[in-house]
């Protein structure tokens, strides 16, 4: 009997265990279809990044603004000009501030001396550049070099209009002008070619012309012209002058005493006695 009983109970006991474990597995099974919200920690939270801090990267440009408003008044006055001879329109000071950075509201000295400047446009608002010759094109030019048959200096004429250099050379081309250049100042200077002018000359003219012998030095042909009553291009007096002052001027080199010593080359091998000493 007592064997009977310890046998019941130990199948109860595995009754109570097999319940209970699967108990636990059905809790587990609702647990993985339902899963239960846990809070993330605080410091796992995604925050927004916070705005940086941006600080001015542009100092470079800040001292070079600052030299300039800080440098001379023709240093200022000259990059103004620079600014509306390469850009050819006009300006407003406050313009004139954003592109050079010369304020010249802020400066009368500049404001005044660009008002008074003989290449500036001042028109009460609106500064431009202003060339010697107001020409607009290959045409105009071409008509005003006609107008000086003496001859017009190249340099007048660099600033007209952009293309004015390659019209001048364009014009040199088709023949219509020639460009020759200064003895004295080594300047170009340019000639009307106008064919209205050219005449014909006959054979024994030009025969007579070559037969004129002409002086051989300059300074006779020079005289010449003057007792004519027509201006040299040239001054060769004043050219030479200057040469010989020029080589005048330069220090002959001294000549060094040659020394005996124990290097030199006796070639007076023949008298021993002078050299005894």
């Amino acid at each position: 009997m007592a064997l009977q009983e310890q046998l019941d109970r130990f199948k109860k006991q595995q009754e109570r265990c097999q319940s209970t474990l699967s108990g636990i597995a059905a809790s587990k099974s609702v647990s993985k279809s339902t899963p239960k919200f846990t809070p993330a920690p605080a410091a796992s939270i995604a925050r927004p990044p916070a705005p940086a801090v941006k600080f001015s990267n542009d100092t470079e440009r800040l001292q070079h603004i600052n030299s300039i408003r800080k440098s001379p008044v023709g240093a200022q006055i000259k990059r103004v000009i620079d600014l509306l001879l390469e850009t050819r329109q006009a300006f407003t000071p406050e313009q004139i501030n954003e592109a050079c950075y010369v304020d010249i509201n802020s400066n009368k000295a500049v404001y005044d001396s660009l008002r008074n400047n003989p290449k500036v446009h001042y028109d009460g608002r609106r500064f431009s550049y202003k060339s010697k010759h107001d020409l607009k094109d290959k045409n105009q030019l071409l008509y005003l070099v006609r107008k000086f048959p003496e001859g017009i200096a190249v340099i007048d004429l660099k600033d007209a209009y952009p293309s004015v250099m390659e019209d001048l050379q364009a014009l040199k081309a088709s023949g219509q002008v020639w460009l020759l250049s200064n003895f004295d100042s080594q300047e170009d200077i340019a000639y009307p070619n106008d064919p209205r002018i050219q005449i014909k000359v006959d054979d024994d003219l030009k025969q007579l012309f070559r037969e004129i012998e002409l002086p051989r030095d300059m300074l006779d042909v020079e005289k010449d012209l003057q007792k004519n009553g027509m201006k040299p291009a040239t001054n060769t007096a004043k050219r030479r002058a200057n040469a010989q002052h020029v080589a005048s001027s330069k220090p002959k080199p001294k000549k060094k005493k040659q020394e005996i010593s124990k290097r030199t080359k006796l070639t007076n091998a023949h008298l021993p006695e002078l050299f005894k000493n």
